[in-house]
């Protein structure tokens, strides 16, 4: 072996052990990283209460916080109308005459309900007097509106108003006014 493969041997032989070294005093900081704390500790109390060392202690499950669903108002080529607060389009539908929904399954897909966990809100222009709810057959909550579901359509974007007197599903969907009324 002539001195220049020597030499080009030893020089790949410390890169490697250079490398290995790096690699292995990078892992290690890594560990040494994840088991350091950043965080203070918290102080510890020396004194003791009587009446508490009497209690047992419980935790008591946190309270369930009912949100409810805000309901808004905003303009379009139709008037004035509600959408969610998401700026998503509220529809009606010609066949539902009382506050019972009867948009489920294929329906409920393209059309999803409004839906709410406790009171609904009203904000901007929506009459507070005219929100309501009505319960599904899956138990859950649709927001309601002059007497009438309320749905978004599922294929429009935050600001879109596509499907205003559009059939499908066996009637007519329409964008619905602050008033309550159906838009023309």
């Amino acid at each position: 072996m002539n001195k220049l493969d020597q030499k080009g041997i030893g020089v790949i032989a410390v890169t490697l052990v250079l490398l290995a070294v790096g690699v292995v005093g990078f892992a290690g900081w890594k560990v040494w990283q994840s088991k350091t704390d950043n965080t203070p500790a918290k102080p510890v109390s020396t004194q003791t209460d009587a009446t508490t060392e009497n209690k047992k202690v419980q935790n008591p499950e946190p309270e369930k916080v009912a949100t409810g669903t805000i309901i808004t108002s905003g303009d379009s080529e139709f008037g004035t109308m509600l959408f969610s607060d998401t700026k998503q389009a509220i529809y009606i539908w010609e066949v539902e005459d009382s506050t019972e929904a009867e948009c489920y399954g294929d329906c409920a897909l393209v059309w999803p309900p409004v839906l709410t966990d406790g009171a609904p809100h009203a904000t901007g222009d929506v009459r507070s007097d005219l929100l309501g709810t009505t319960k599904r057959t899956d138990g859950s909550t649709q927001v309601t509106y002059n007497g009438h579901p309320l749905y978004y359509y599922a294929h429009e974007a935050a600001g879109e108003v596509k499907c205003h007197n559009i059939s499908t599903h066996g009637g007519l969907w329409w964008v619905i006014h602050p008033n309550g009324i159906r838009a023309d």
